[in-house]
């Protein structure tokens, strides 16, 4: 399944679907997985249908299902570089620059930023 390629409502109903069979895979019932989130069921069967939920009501169904932890292979903690540590000296950046890396006018003339 190429993820990158399908549209965000499909996408939703993607991540609808794993919810549901998780939840069946757990052999629990939507009140049930309502009741372990602290949502209403009316929420749960929302995002099993794909319709969407908020991110916070979509972190209590994870939490809910015990499957919370799964967030660090979704989106790993990228951590800092060896070499982006020597080039900052050792403070850790808190903001990007406003061009990012790419080339911008300024006053006339293309500058590389980054």
């Amino acid at each position: 399944m190429d993820l990158e390629r399908m549209s965000d409502q499909a996408l939703l109903g993607e991540l609808g679907r794993r919810v549901q069979r998780e939840r069946l895979n757990q052999n629990l019932r939507q009140v049930d997985l309502a009741k372990r989130s602290g949502l209403s069921v009316r929420a749960i069967r929302r995002l099993e249908a794909g319709e969407g939920v908020t991110l916070e009501n979509f972190l209590r169904v994870l939490r809910g299902l015990g499957r919370l932890g799964q967030l660090d292979n979704f989106l790993p903690d990228p951590g800092y570089s060896p070499i982006q540590l020597a080039q900052l000296a050792g403070s850790v950046r808190e903001r990007a620059s406003p061009y990012g890396r790419e080339r911008k006018k300024h006053d006339g003339e293309e500058i590389q930023e980054g």
